[in-house]
């Protein structure tokens, strides 16, 4: 399993994408204000998703 980074961008729950903005022991918190229909969805601004339940779409390079 590879664990995303700082500024990743991850997807999760069938659909949901979101910016990593701090990765702890077993999760990640997402900002899902990255998501173009984020207001549409009516969602919190950030999320926790712990690693296994995760695809990196993009990796960080910093």
């Amino acid at each position: 399993m590879k664990i995303a980074k700082v500024g990743s961008i991850i997807e999760f729950k069938e659909g949901l994408t979101g910016v990593v903005e701090k990765v702890n022991e077993n999760s990640v918190i997402v900002d899902l204000t990255y998501m173009e229909n984020f207001r549409e969805l009516d969602l919190d601004r950030r999320t926790v998703v712990n690693h296994k339940n995760y695809k990196i779409v993009k990796e960080s390079f910093s």
